[in-house]
């Protein structure tokens, strides 16, 4: 059992130097021994997001992880439950547009044990069809407080919007309610089936286990499934809008109007990113919500919150703009995000500016990776988007190498208020936008 690490490279200051072992099926398993306490933290990803739905059958991933924890060929829900409440443990099975995950911290002397229940959760779910029926009945009542709630229909809506004609990254993960209400049992199973397979799988161990025991551990456990590794499924190039676009969603009961406005960025793999990284840290998210903050909410005082997000993927990411008001600041404050998005693209960021971002994000790394959770967590994303196992000390140097042309040039490409998707939700009604009721 050789794993690969970084550790023969020398390096000016010490980083994560996870070892990394892809058994003969093709899970991968990459590791980190820690001593800071007798606890390890366990995170497998599975290949298997939602884009894995059909549009017929939107939300069957997740309704999926809601019911993968509820019993197995060999164990039922209640012999699980049980296995993991005598431990301790809180088992989270979660679902992103790429991966369906399952995460837990564990004591090290029971880390043999868990690893041996995790596999069998991930290669042998019974989907009972009474746990099916309770589950699609707390996920409808999700979808209803969905519905209800003016951020999550402004931000639901834009997605939507912005990843038109049933692009994956424009569906709702949980599905919809008609959806969810025709799904089955043979759904899940096809599911499962279909997409659950060994080469899809990574998994990031982190904590008071030695590197060679986690191997051991992992390929006791999963070394012997074997199932062919699905096809990818392809993910249709997203196209940046052409002209600007306005929605109202009239919720005349609520107290506030939820503002989402945002644009299509870039893939992850796209040289700019760490440019666009600076340039969305300085826009919304530095301090108080970096520019957005200090003026919306700070000087005109506007907004219950407001910041910017950015998340470049597989596929072109968003760039979205959050803010809730109140219904008579809904024009000023998005005639502020507008301005505020035009000085960006025509005068760019200053130098000060840059460099206070740099250090924001540079000295921010060692705060997230303070738990062995989030450094389980770094090194799921660095593998999925094939980052390097030395990435920890590298993005420091990524982030210093930014030329200020560079984040006024990756600005100029993201962002142009001629061009903004705007949605607001909430008690809030304008004749001459398109108006959801």
């Amino acid at each position: 059992m050789v794993f690969v690490k970084t550790s023969g490279v020398r390096r000016s200051r010490p980083g994560l130097d996870p070892g990394r072992l892809v058994l003969d099926n093709g899970v991968v398993l990459i590791a980190k021994e820690t001593r800071t306490m007798p606890a390890v933290s366990i995170d497998v990803a599975v290949r298997a997001g939602s884009l894995c739905d059909t549009a017929e059958a939107a939300g069957a991933t997740w309704l999926l992880s809601r019911v993968a924890d509820r019993g197995t060929a060999s164990r039922s829900a209640s012999e699980i439950a049980e296995a993991l409440d005598r431990r301790g443990i809180s088992l989270t099975v979660g679902v992103t547009r790429h991966l369906v995950s399952l995460t837990c911290t564990c004591l090290s002397d029971d880390f043999e044990a868990v690893v041996e229940l995790l596999a069998d959760i991930l290669m042998h779910p019974s989907f009972p069809d009474e746990e099916i029926a309770t589950r699609k009945g707390e996920i409808v009542t999700a979808i209803r407080q969905d519905e209800d709630n003016t951020a999550v229909r402004a931000t639901e809506t834009l997605m939507a919007l912005l990843y038109p004609g049933g692009h994956p990254y424009g569906r709702r993960t949980k599905g919809s309610i008609d959806t969810v209400e025709r799904l089955t049992r043979e759904h899940l199973v096809a599911l499962h089936r279909e997409r659950f397979a060994p080469a899809e799988i990574t998994a990031a161990i982190v904590g008071d286990v030695a590197v060679e025991r986690a191997g051991e551990a992992v390929a006791r456990a999963l070394g012997g499934w074997r199932q062919p590794r699905p096809e990818p499924i392809p993910l249709p190039t997203a196209v940046p809008a052409a002209e600007r676009r306005r929605v109202v969603i009239s919720m005349m009961n609520k107290a506030q109007a939820d503002i989402a406005y945002g644009f299509v960025t870039i893939r992850r793999t796209d040289p700019a990113y760490h440019a666009v990284l600076l340039m969305n840290n300085v826009f919304g998210q530095y301090a108080l919500g970096g520019r957005l903050g200090e003026r919306i909410r700070e000087r005109e005082g506007m907004a219950y919150y407001v910041g910017s997000s950015v998340d470049p993927s597989v596929a072109e990411g968003p760039l979205v703009v959050r803010a809730g008001v109140g219904s008579t600041n809904v024009d000023r404050a998005v005639q502020s995000i507008d301005e505020e998005v035009d000085r960006l693209a025509r005068e760019g960021i200053t130098q000060g500016e840059l460099d206070d971002s740099r250090r924001y994000l540079i000295g921010a790394m060692p705060r997230a990776l303070e738990t062995n959770a989030a450094i389980a967590a770094f090194l799921q994303t660095a593998e999925f988007f094939d980052l390097g196992l030395d990435y920890d000390l590298r993005m420091p140097d990524f982030l210093r190498a930014v030329t200020l042309d560079e984040v006024n040039a990756a600005a100029r490409r993201a962002v142009d208020s001629t061009r903004a998707t705007i949605v607001v939700a909430g008690p809030y009604r304008e004749h001459d936008d398109l108006v959801i009721e």
